[in-house]
């Protein structure tokens, strides 16, 4: 468990640096073509329920669906873990 645990750590922190770069790498003018609408979603995980926000319908979505699986595999490892 520590070492997956770990990974993880170490998954999250190299996916933050690499978004970083990559926004980094965008250049953007004032505005320019480059530049679109800032879009974003968060869920906050308290035990089994989700708290959900966003600035657009889609983001919201999209996190609803990655909250709901993250829920339903949170119910089922509780569930193996009581057996």
């Amino acid at each position: 468990m520590y070492t997956v645990a770990f990974l993880l750590i170490a998954f999250g922190i190299l996916l933050v640096v690499v978004s970083i770069l990559v926004l980094v790498g965008k250049s953007c003018d004032v505005g320019g073509e480059g530049c679109g609408r800032v879009r974003g979603a968060g869920v906050i995980m308290i035990g089994p329920i989700p708290i959900i926000f966003g600035t657009d319908k889609k983001s919201v979505k999209t996190v609803l669906v990655f909250a709901l699986a993250l829920t339903v595999a949170f119910v089922v490892w509780y569930y193996l873990m009581l057996r």
